[in-house]
């Protein structure tokens, strides 16, 4: 896709199958925030950095009225392992297809030693109540990356 989404911009609508057995849609998340964070890989370091950070901060994120929302191309069942594992407690969604990763633009072409591959580019999208993009956060570094979208949530109001 070449679109680069931006703030500002209406949300793409989704409809991915979550670690529940439910489907989980951008209709789901209608009239609150959302924080939608995608992320390359269940159970890696990063990614497990990341995971624990968002969760620490759920019940902030909740009295600010956003719900967290993490996805990646990892299945059902790697999500389920990953959330038991530690001991997760948020909303991790499953794009097999890559459908959604390349509407969001976060499925990308990266390079690791030379070698190019395609990949997931971590990245949060901070959306209001609206369903409108508030801010994204592309290329994120995992170290105070949580309590930074914590704090643009709770700017908010």
């Amino acid at each position: 896709m070449n679109h680069k989404l931006e703030a500002g911009e209406a949300a793409p609508a989704f409809h991915l199958p979550d670690d529940q057995g439910k489907t989980l849609s951008l209709e789901n998340f209608a009239g609150k925030k959302l924080v939608l964070y995608f992320y390359p890989k269940d159970d890696t370091s990063g990614c497990t950095k990341e995971a624990i950070a968002f969760d620490g901060l759920k019940q902030e994120f909740a009295a600010s009225g956003a719900s967290i929302l993490g996805v990646s191309p990892d299945s059902v069942a790697s999500h389920v392992k990953f959330k038991t594992k530690h001991k997760l407690d948020l909303a991790l969604g499953s794009d097999e297809t890559k459908a959604m990763l390349e509407t969001y633009g976060v499925w990308v072409e990266k390079s690791m030693y030379g070698r190019k591959y395609m990949g997931v580019e971590r990245t949060t999208f901070l959306i209001g109540p609206d369903g409108k993009i508030v801010k994204i956060w592309r290329k994120v570094k995992v170290p105070g990356h949580a309590e930074a979208v914590l704090a643009e949530a709770k700017a908010m109001g």
